[in-house]
């Protein structure tokens, strides 16, 4: 804490007090009033002495007093905050706080906390499965060979070995063309999206989502002003027509390996068709391929972004679900002509730091721990999935199953005498996070879809089982009009 400052604010209220009494009576005030909270270590009195340019027999008085009063005590020779009754701060004159902005108020309600402590919680993987141990080696290599340049701000692609590392790891594993010079590093796939709706397109240009899709691509579209147009997804992933091209769309985003949240996956017809009418229209393509990396079913879906050397893509992808969601590291791969141009954006907005991290990850990349990491996931991945699909089958064997081929959730398809959305209230209720497919849909125009997302990435096999039992009773019990499952 600044005492300085605290002192000069008392100073002005109280200037004809000695410095003595003002120092005390500054000290007692900020105690009463909560400014100092319990158990607050205050400076020793040589070093708020030589602080604040008083004599120390000044500040010794004013401890003194303050623990005679029982405001303060002494432990292990240093001075402690007691915790004392705090009296209320003289109440403000009421105000009228400015209006948030029209997009903030349309956010009426902030999102369901996610979170391994809810069953069915999707897009959280099993961090008990990450290998701490390798990552804190790798960790403590890269900070102790830090020089000073990586402490400062870094380069706005983000750290180059990183990038070289993460290309390659592309180029085989998801046949996306590039190098490390068409990469960006972010801090996740929301501000990539953010970078891209900023730098692509103007205030009142379309933009398409998938319907039902992904609230932050409708956010981040939003944000930028864009006239945001959802469009229909069905078995073969999102579906145009010849007539929704008139509407010439700027930006377009996609899931195609792993749609969310149906789980269908785009199909190479539509890929190709979709790839061709993009380049005609002038529209880019937002490739966001998450999930890819756990496919259960069939040999590994290539990007879209490789489909063809001219294909108008950026491709976004993220470390949130392969490895953790604390460690804010996503990447951006923009095509070669438009490296210039974004890195003119990124260089005024992206955060410039975490290069000793990312150091640390590019080794994590070279030295083969991230592959093994990954092949070691897909297969716990792919019995969880195994697990719940059988426990699907006997709790609730006439409920259709989606998108279980590939990813970390599938979703299931409810009756129309159940709506989701209550299903989702008693859940949260018995700490399930279930999320209806029904505040997924982008536009009222779509047909109403009514259903649940079921994460299973971070179950335990002999937790799954439990776990739907409760959905099944939930479900029943939404039907009958109860509130507490049977």
């Amino acid at each position: 804490m600044d005492f300085q400052l605290l002192l000069a604010q008392y100073r002005q209220r109280q200037p004809a007090q000695s410095r003595q009494h003002q120092l005390h009576q500054c000290l007692r005030a900020a105690i009463l009033d909560g400014t100092l909270a319990a158990q607050t270590a205050l400076p020793a009195s040589r070093y708020l002495a030589t602080d604040l340019q008083i004599a120390r027999n000044t500040v010794l008085y004013a401890y003194e007093q303050l623990a005679a009063e029982g405001l303060v005590f002494t432990m292990r020779q240093r001075t402690l905050v007691a915790a004392v009754a705090q009296r209320s701060r003289a109440p403000s004159a009421p105000v009228t706080p400015p209006p948030l902005s029209q997009r903030s108020r349309r956010l009426s309600a902030p999102l369901d906390e996610i979170s391994a402590a809810h069953a069915f919680a999707p897009g959280v993987p099993d961090m008990h499965a990450f290998p701490v141990q390798e990552w804190r080696r790798l960790l403590d290599r890269a900070w102790a060979a830090a020089t000073p340049a990586q402490l400062g701000y870094s380069d706005p692609q983000g750290d180059p070995e990183l990038r070289d590392a993460l290309a390659e790891h592309l180029r085989v594993t998801r046949a996306v063309q590039c190098t490390g010079e068409q990469i960006f590093i972010t801090d996740g796939t929301q501000q990539s999206l953010d970078l891209c709706a900023f730098a692509l397109a103007d205030a009142g240009e379309v933009a398409w989502l998938e319907d039902p899709g992904y609230v932050g691509a409708l956010t981040a579209f939003e944000a930028a002003q864009l006239k945001v147009i959802g469009q229909p997804v069905d078995a073969e992933g999102i579906n145009l027509s010849d007539a929704d091209w008139q509407q010439k769309p700027r930006l377009i985003y996609v899931t195609p390996s792993h749609q969310y949240p149906t789980g269908h996956v785009l199909t190479l017809p539509r890929r190709l068709a979709l790839l061709e009418q993009a380049r005609q229209q002038g529209t880019w393509i937002l490739e966001d391929d998450y999930d890819s990396e756990f496919r259960h079913d069939g040999p590994p879906l290539p990007a879209m972004q490789g489909l063809r050397p001219d294909a108008p893509v950026l491709y976004l992808g993220t470390f949130s679900k392969t490895l953790m969601p604390a460690l804010r590291i996503g990447y951006l791969v923009v095509p070669q002509h438009l490296v210039a141009a974004i890195l003119a954006v990124a260089s005024r907005s992206l955060p410039r730091g975490r290069q000793v991290e990312q150091r640390a990850l590019a080794a994590f990349m070279r030295d083969g721990l991230f592959i093994r990491h990954l092949r070691r996931m897909r297969r716990l991945y792919a019995a969880r999935r195994d697990a719940l699909l059988a426990a699907l089958q006997r709790h609730l064997p006439q409920v259709p199953v989606h998108g279980a081929s590939t990813g970390m959730h599938l979703t299931i398809a409810l009756p129309p005498d159940i709506a989701d959305t209550a299903v989702h209230a008693l859940a949260m209720q018995q700490g399930l996070l279930v999320k209806p497919l029904s505040r997924l849909q982008v536009s009222a125009s779509t047909p109403s879809l009514n259903g649940l997302v079921l994460g299973y990435a971070q179950l335990e096999i002999d937790e799954i089982e439990r776990a739907v039992k409760l959905l099944a009773r939930l479900i029943a019990a939404s039907r009958s009009g109860d509130n507490q499952p049977r």
